[in-house]
């Protein structure tokens, strides 16, 4: 009895290991625990570099069309939240965005992405920017395998319509979170 029980216990490890190895990821070699200067937005009386993190992403499931990614902030004093970044079209054959994809200048973003607008009121990456004396706030780096292969939608609609496209298009999302309090002057 033990024997079978410990034989069990190895195929369950392995088993698990092999499916959590599969699963759909998202990483970043910018980001650590916390955003830095780097990302932070050059706006609302911050001074950052504003500039979006690389971010790479594997084992899209079966089916998808196109991906979205999108860079949320729950914890802005707004009742809603703010919404940071909006990408979305992005072909299904791109696994990364490089560093600074999010400015729309740069023209670094995958061919026919769309970069939407942001709660900032500009289009592509706007990057942390809580209030002083707000404490420590939550960005939450997500990354959608869609069922489409476009949303149908342009780089001037709102991130709530975004949204909820979104919400009816995903196959399977995968997050980061990063963290970021501006300093108090």
């Amino acid at each position: 009895m033990k024997k079978s029980n410990f034989i069990f216990g190895i195929l369950l490890t392995v088993s698990s290991t092999m499916y959590a190895q599969n699963t759909f990821t998202l990483s970043s070699n910018d980001l650590g625990g916390e955003a830095t200067i780097n990302e932070e937005f050059n706006g609302f009386g911050c001074v950052g570099d504003n500039k979006s993190p690389q971010l790479s992403w594997e084992n899209a499931p079966e089916g998808t069309k196109s991906f979205a990614v999108t860079m949320y902030d729950p914890d802005a004093p707004t009742g809603s939240g703010w919404w940071h970044w909006v990408m979305f079209d992005i072909p299904s054959n791109v696994n990364e965005l490089v560093s600074n994809a999010g400015s729309v200048s740069a023209k670094l973003a995958p061919q026919d992405a769309i970069q939407s607008i942001t709660n900032y009121g500009t289009q592509g990456f706007g990057g942390p920017c809580p209030p002083e004396g707000h404490g420590i706030h939550q960005y939450m780096i997500t990354v959608y395998a869609l069922k489409t292969d476009k949303l149908g939608l342009d780089e001037n609609t709102n991130p709530a319509v975004v949204g909820y496209y979104l919400w009816n298009n995903t196959i399977a999302k995968a997050s980061i979170v990063t963290y970021y309090q501006r300093e108090t002057k």
